[in-house]
């Protein structure tokens, strides 16, 4: 019997992937590197510490790396939080889930102050039962970490119990490393064959869609 969902929160509650991206590109040409928008967008999901070395050698991360991370969310929260907007239905999905007695926990790479802005943004503030951040783990998705200490704030629940919903590659990774079944969202904008190749069961529009068509993901 299902009774929690773990939700990722960027691209898969609130409207912030392209956001994102943007920020680190803007870092990325202070740092004199002009990386091109899809290149950074097709990141997004990961945590800096996934992610920079993507664009950066060891020894350019070594001299910069925590000023480069800094400097990204200085601009982001500068630029472009305020444009973060949620995604239609968060609520009212919270809300069904949690008539129905399911637990809610919330999985994501941002940092924590990222984390409780998103929840006021998406209307959740008193919907969720545990959450984790990048701040709670050493190591971002597409690694476990964040995913099993989301089912540590779960516990009793076990992992064959729990769902995960993202809508990154790297969420369908570091669910299914986590034990997890995992959902896929299109909303964040990752082609639905990506989803599904990295272990997504099933594929949905958005949580308006997840909504919607609740009795054919909430089973139990």
């Amino acid at each position: 019997m299902m009774q929690a969902v773990i939700f990722d929160i960027d691209g898969t509650l609130v409207d912030s992937v392209d956001l994102h991206a943007q920020a680190w590109q803007a870092a990325f040409r202070q740092f004199g590197r002009d990386v091109p928008f899809p290149d950074i967008r097709s990141q997004i999901g990961k945590g800096a510490d996934q992610l920079l070395p993507v664009f950066f050698s060891a020894e350019e991360l070594q001299r910069f790396g925590k000023e480069l991370e800094e400097v990204r969310g200085k601009i982001f929260k500068e630029r472009y939080l305020s444009r973060v907007k949620p995604f239609s239905k968060v609520p009212e999905l919270f809300e069904r889930l949690r008539s129905d007695g399911k637990k809610i926990a919330l999985a994501s790479s941002a940092k924590e102050d990222e984390l409780n802005v998103y929840k006021q943004i998406a209307h959740i503030e008193d919907l969720v039962q545990a959450e984790t951040s990048k701040d709670d783990v050493s190591r971002s998705k597409p690694h476990p970490d964040i995913f099993e200490a989301a089912l540590q704030a779960l516990k009793p629940v076990a992992a064959a119990q729990v769902i995960a919903v993202g809508d990154t590659p790297y969420d369908a990774q570091a669910a299914t490393r986590a034990g997890l079944r995992v959902i896929g969202v299109r909303c964040g904008g990752f082609p639905k064959e990506q989803l599904l190749a990295a272990g997504c069961q099933a594929i949905f529009r958005d949580p308006e869609d997840l909504l919607k068509r609740y009795d054919d993901w909430v089973k139990d």
